[in-house]
């Protein structure tokens, strides 16, 4: 069955709200407040860090936020951008918004918030009819208000939100096992050749800022930096944008890949790493460890990648060392070009020295973090299969053409489990 339709204002609790503004110079203390950068990034906003504003009481009263507050972006640079909806999960401190993004607060008796946060990222959103584009895609909190909505009953939605949830759930638990052991391996790295704390270090005399026995090399000699590759005009390889890199780890979104028949000069296998040469992607931090491609299998990418491939050290100790504050900070210091289009010279990296250890330290730092990028592979596998699996799933429950029988998917559970 196909669920009715409604106005969305007739499911708002209250008026819908743009977000105050705060000018820089008085921005630091006060309450944390949802910008569009935190907007973009989570589609929950729940704990994490954010910029601090103040607001007195009569401002607290009307832009304080809640749980299963909806968030909308008022403008974005791109098109898909407009309209994105991310959904207040949990407040463990007063926190509220800023003014490029609207407040929508739903009547709990009709509407449940988490499953209108996903009717807006289906294919069935109607967000598209409102969005204008100017200099920036952008809407308005009146026309977002008329828009027709889905509509079923709130017991099918709260059915729908609980299964799409587990999902999500399921995913979240993953990423958060990837940060950990990314975590892992990078704190390692930087332990045993960062602060020199390396097994032991005791009974090793330092000369220079170079144990002794390790070799003081510059990173062309021992990485190679952007690689040759030959590959046949018209084959077909994955391309990656600079979007699918992540700016906190080496996973990367598979969903902006694409297929193509001409190449970029930027090519790469499993193992490198790749590292973002224009500001402000750099200073942001994104950075991936290819690990999604078949074996021998060679993909193109954003000429704003500078690869790096090791050939003196792992690909673990490569990326592990991209990571680092002291190699970063070396690049950065090398930009060059127009305010907003700075990009790294290459040649900063013949004047990066650092000490090459002793090739059983390194193979014994190799077998401790193998696991960890293995598992983060295997971990982003499973991510992928089950957001294909709920994204196959969304659409069908938000038309009705699914509907979810959470009574009795129970009863059949408890019939079995009877049974054996």
């Amino acid at each position: 069955m196909k669920w009715q339709m409604t106005t969305f204002s007739d499911l708002f609790l209250q008026q819908s709200k743009n977000g105050v503004n705060r000018p820089t110079r008085v921005r630091g203390e006060g309450v944390k407040m949802v910008n569009m950068g935190e907007l973009f990034a989570y589609d929950w906003i729940a704990d994490q860090d954010m910029e601090r504003v103040p607001l007195n009481d009569r401002e607290s009263e009307v832009y304080l936020l809640q749980e299963g507050d909806l968030l909308f972006a008022r403008q974005s640079l791109v098109l898909e951008g407009a309209g994105k909806c991310s959904v207040v999960k949990t407040v463990n401190e007063p926190t509220t918004f800023e003014g490029h993004i609207i407040r929508i607060r739903l009547n709990p008796d009709e509407a449940d918030p988490f499953f209108y946060f996903y009717y807006f990222r289906s294919p069935l959103s109607p967000m598209r009819a409102i969005v204008q584009q100017c200099a920036q895609a952008g809407i308005r909190a009146t026309d977002l208000a008329k828009l027709k909505v889905v509509c079923p009953p709130i017991n099918k939605q709260r059915r729908v939100t609980k299964l799409l949830s587990a999902y999500d759930s399921l995913i979240e638990n993953n990423r958060r096992r990837i940060q950990l052991l990314e975590q892992s391996a990078r704190m390692l790295y930087k332990e045993w050749f960062v602060h020199l704390r390396f097994p032991g270090h005791e009974h090793v005399k330092i000369n220079k800022g170079v144990p002794e026995g390790w070799e003081r090399v510059s990173v062309p000699e021992i990485i190679d930096i952007d690689p040759t590759e030959s590959i046949p005009r018209g084959t077909e390889l994955w391309y990656v944008p600079m979007s699918s890199l992540s700016e906190t780890g080496m996973t990367v979104d598979t969903g902006d890949f694409e297929l193509r028949t001409e190449h970029t000069s930027t090519k790469f296998r499993n193992g490198d790493t790749l590292f973002a040469r224009i500001t402000p992607c750099l200073e942001n931090g994104k950075t991936a460890f290819v690990y999604f491609l078949k074996d021998d299998e060679v993909a193109c990418g954003s000429t704003e990648f500078i690869v790096l491939r090791g050939k003196r050290v792992s690909p673990y100790f490569t990326y592990c060392l991209s990571r680092t504050h002291a190699f970063r900070g070396n690049a950065i210091k090398s930009m060059i070009g127009s305010s907003g289009r700075q990009r790294v010279q290459v040649s900063c990296f013949n004047e990066f020295y650092l000490g090459l250890p002793q090739a059983t330290l390194s193979s014994e730092f190799d077998n401790n973090v193998r696991p960890c990028f293995d598992q983060i592979r295997n971990l982003e596998v499973q991510n992928q299969q089950l957001l294909q699996a709920r994204d196959i799933l969304l659409p069908k429950l938000m038309s009705g053409e699914v509907e979810v029988n959470l009574r009795k998917r129970k009863i059949l559970k408890e019939k079995k489990d009877a049974s054996q």
